[in-house]
C-alpha cells in the first residue's frame, strides 16, 4: 500500500476518563480525556504493525496528520516507556530493554494526538519483535536525483542497531574543477567490510580493491574485454570476482511514464583474480547482453541476466536504435555452474524466462540457504531504478515456482535488494514514499519466503528522509564497519594509474 495516500481520518467515540495519570522520566503524561477512534494512527514513517529484528534501532515516529502535539505508550507487560512532543523518540536504552523482553513477541503501541485541545487515542497497534536479528551495518550510496550535480555523492555506512553514520568514501576529496569522478558498485566479499571494491569512473579511475587492511587500485581496462568491470560479484571464499562489462548510455524521455532510460548497448562477463590481476571472458557473445552477476552462498553457481538482442545491419547508429526499440530489451536469468578446483564455468542454462512472460528481469540475489532467488520485474530493459512498474519477485529454486512479493511491493518503484547473511531478512530501494527518492526499507522473510510488512530504515528524527533530499542506492548488509578513511582511499585513488591487469584466454 502506498504511503501518504489516504485521507485523514476523524476520531470516533466517546469521551473516557482514565484514572490514573502516568508520568515516566522524560516528563510526558498520558491523557486523562481523550475521544477514542477506531482507526489507527497516519504516522510517518508507516510502522504499524510491522515485524522488527531483535538489535533494531529505536522506531521513532510522528504523526502525519494535523496535530500540535503526541504522547505515546510503548509496553511490553508491565514494562513500559511513555515519551512524545512533536514526535516520539524512544532512546535506545530504553528501546533495547522493551525489545528483549518482546522477543518473539510484541510491543504494544498507544497514540494519543492533541488537536484543537482535543486529544484522541488512536486504535493500538503493535511493532512484532523478531528474535532473528539482522547484521549491525548497511552501507549505500547517497546521491541526488539529478543530472547535474551527480559527482556530489559519498559512499556511506549505517550502524542499524542505532543511529550512527559515517562515509566511506567522498566523491569530491578527488574532483578538482571540470575534473569529475563518480562512484558506484560496492560490494564485499560475504558480508566482510574488510574485503571491500568500488569503482570510480573518468578523473583518477579505476577499480578499488579493499583486502584485509590493504588497498590497491586496479586498471582493468583491456583490449580483449569490453570495457572495465562494472557490476561485481565476488566469491565468496575464493579471491575472484564476476563483473559485467557494460557500454551503458542515458536516454531522457519526454512522453513516457518513466522519463529516464538507462540501457545497454553491450555488455558480457568476466572473471577477475583479486591475487593474479588476471581477467579472462565468461561470456561474450555479441547478441547477447550478460549483466548482475550473483554467486550462491556456497560459491558452486553463478546466476546472470541476460537479453537477446540484435541489431539492425541498415541502422548505424546503435544508441538510437536500442533505445527506438527499447521496448523489446527484455533480460531472462540465466546461471553456470563453477567448479571451484578447476574455477571453471560449465554452458548456461535458462533458470527464468521473463522474456517469454513479455517482461525484464533483473538483479537475481540469493538467499543465505540456497533455497530462494529474488529479483526485479519490470516491462522492459535493465536499469529498474528509474521504472515507476518495478516490483521484487521471489523464486523457489526448489520447485522452481515465481510470484511477485505483493507483501513487499508498492505502486512505484521496487528494486535494488540484498539478502542479510542469516538470510532472515531483505533491505531493498523504494520510491513509494514521494516517487522521486529511494530509500531503504527493510522486511523479514519466513521458511516459506513469506515477507512481512515492509519498515523503513529508522532516523532519530523521523522526518529526517522527506528532509535529506537525496537516494539512497545500492543498500548492502555488512558484519561491521569498513575502518579505512576516505582521505585513505583517496590518496590510493590520486597516487598512480594502477595495476594494469593481465588478459588470459581460456
Amino acid at each position: 500500500m502506498k504511503l501518504h495516500s489516504s485521507t485523514s481520518r476523524h476520531a470516533t467515540g466517546c469521551l473516557i476518563t482514565v484514572i490514573a495519570l502516568l508520568l515516566t522520566a522524560c516528563g510526558h503524561r498520558v491523557p486523562t480525556q481523550f475521544a477514542q477512534s477506531t482507526d489507527y494512527p497516519k504516522i510517518y514513517p508507516d510502522y504499524v504493525n510491522v515485524t522488527v529484528p531483535v538489535n533494531i534501532a529505536p522506531l521513532s515516529f510522528q504523526m502525519d496528520t494535523k496535530s500540535e502535539e503526541m504522547v505515546v505508550r510503548f509496553s511490553v507487560g508491565d514494562e513500559e516507556l511513555v515519551c512524545g512532543g512533536e514526535q516520539a523518540c524512544p532512546s535506545i536504552g530504553k528501546w533495547r530493554q522493551l525489545a528483549d523482553k518482546a522477543k518473539g513477541a510484541a510491543i504494544q503501541v498507544e497514540v494519543y494526538a492533541r488537536h484543537d485541545d482535543q486529544w484522541t487515542r488512536f486504535k493500538p497497534f503493535q511493532i512484532f519483535v523478531s528474535p532473528d536479528s539482522i547484521d549491525p551495518y548497511i552501507s549505500y550510496r547517497c546521491i541526488h536525483p539529478s543530472f547535474v550535480t551527480y559527482e556530489e555523492l559519498t559512499i556511506r555506512q549505517r550502524c542499524l542497531e542505532d543511529y550512527e553514520e559515517s562515509v566511506i568514501y567522498d566523491n569530491m576529496l578527488c574532483g578538482e574543477e571540470l575534473k569529475g569522478q563518480c562512484i558506484n558498485c560496492h560490494h564485499y566479499q560475504n558480508y566482510n567490510p574488510n574485503r571491500m571494491q568500488f569503482h570510480a569512473r573518468q578523473y583518477h579511475g579505476g577499480t578499488m580493491i579493499a583486502y584485509d587492511g590493504k588497498m590497491k587500485k586496479v586498471n582493468m581496462r583491456n583490449d580483449s574485454i569490453l570495457s572495465a568491470g562494472v557490476y561485481p560479484a565476488w566469491h565468496p571464499s575464493l579471491n575472484l570476482i564476476v563483473y559485467s562489462t557494460n557500454k551503458t548510455f542515458q536516454g531522457f524521455l519526454t512522453t513516457d511514464k518513466n522519463k529516464i532510460e538507462v540501457y545497454d548497448t553491450a555488455s558480457d562477463l568476466i572473471l577477475y583474480d583479486v591475487e593474479r590481476d588476471e581477467v579472462t571472458n565468461i561470456e561474450n557473445d555479441k547478441d547477447e547482453m550478460e549483466v548482475f552477476p550473483c554467486w550462491t552462498p556456497d560459491g558452486k553457481t553463478l546466476y546472470y541476466c541476460s537479453a537477446h538482442f540484435v541489431l539492425s545491419d541498415s541502422i548505424k547508429d546503435k544508441n538510437y536504435e536500442l533505445l527506438s526499440r527499447m521496448n523489446e530489451v527484455k533480460y531472462s536469468i540465466y546461471k553456470k555452474e563453477f567448479d571451484v578446483q578447476t574455477k571453471r564455468f560449465g554452458p548456461r542454462q535458462l533458470v527464468f524466462d521473463a522474456a517469454a512472460m513479455n517482461m525484464s528481469a533483473t538483479l537475481p540475489r540469493v538467499s543465505a540457504d540456497g533455497r530462494y532467488l529474488m529479483f526485479t520485474m519490470g516491462e522492459r530493459g535493465v536499469f529498474h531504478i528509474w521504472h515507476h512498474d518495478a516490483d521484487l519477485w521471489l523464486l523457489d529454486l526448489q520447485t522452481g515456482e515465481a510470484r511477485a512479493m505483493n507483501e513487499l511491493n508498492s505502486p512505484d518503484t521496487e528494486s535494488y535488494h540484498s539478502w542479510s547473511s542469516n538470510g532472515k531478512w531483505v533491505v531493498f530501494s523504494s520510491r513509494r514514499d514521494d516517487g522521486n527518492f529511494t530509500r531503504p526499507f527493510f522486511a523479514h522473510i519466513d521458511a516459506n519466503g513469506k515477507g512481512t510488512k515492509p519498515f523503513e530504515l529508522p532516523s532519530k528524527n523521523p522526518n529526517y528522509h522527506r528532509e535529506f533530499l537525496k537516494s539512497y542506492n545500492v543498500p548492502e548488509f555488512m558484519k561491521g564497519p569498513v575502518t579505512i578513511t576516505p582521505q585513505s582511499i583517496a590518496d590510493v585513488l590520486k597516487k598512480d594509474d594502477g595495476v594494469t591487469v593481465k588478459y588470459v584466454n581460456k
